[in-house]
């Protein structure tokens, strides 16, 4: 008999249904790629929706669509559009507004995309600012102090919208909305 050492054996090869044997890649969604020139367009006739005065079509145009397949700038782009939209929009109307979507066709799924979008919204404006917007101060302790120079509150008023749309869709759509945003792997 040959000396085996059992404990060095990768029994997951041996299964059929492990993760060794088959490509997580198939996990992930197929999802076509977008170029930020559509995104653009796509962004410019949302905005003219929006001037317009049809702010629930423009915000359905802009979930209906997201990029998935689309380079950060791309993505960038249209995060700036669903958050002006968001932001046109007045706290009296975000209810009826979420609940047409929500008893549409497709609905749930829509509100789902804006989900995502809320959660890349707050996380855009909780990130520090560029370097040309801080600045850092030795100070005679030999530690640093990083603080802002000049307007401050810009993204709290925007933290405070995406709050409050948030508010709004947990209450319409409920918390299982935040569970399937946060298990999809496909990203805004």
């Amino acid at each position: 008999m040959t000396n085996i050492n059992w404990r060095t054996i990768n029994i997951d090869l041996l299964d059929p249904e492990s993760p060794a044997n088959f490509s997580t890649a198939t996990l992930s969604p197929a999802v076509s790629s977008v170029s930020a020139s559509e995104v653009q367009s796509l962004s410019s006739q949302i905005k003219q929706l929006l001037r317009g005065g049809d702010s629930e079509g423009a915000l359905r145009g802009a979930l209906e669509n997201p990029p998935y397949g689309g380079d950060t700038a791309a993505k960038e782009v249209h995060l700036a559009t669903v958050v002006e939209i968001l932001q046109s929009i007045k706290q009296s109307e975000m209810s009826p507004i979420l609940s047409r979507i929500y008893g549409s066709d497709g609905g749930v799924e829509v509100l789902d995309v804006l989900m995502k979008y809320l959660y890349k919204g707050m996380s855009h404006s909780s990130q520090p600012s560029s370097a040309s917007t801080r600045s850092m101060s030795p100070q005679p302790t030999g530690f640093s102090q990083i603080h802002s120079r000049g307007g401050g509150e810009g993204g709290g008023q925007a933290m405070s919208v995406l709050l409050s749309w948030h508010e709004k869709l947990v209450e319409i759509a409920g918390p299982g909305s935040i569970v399937r945003v946060m298990s999809d792997r496909r990203t805004v």
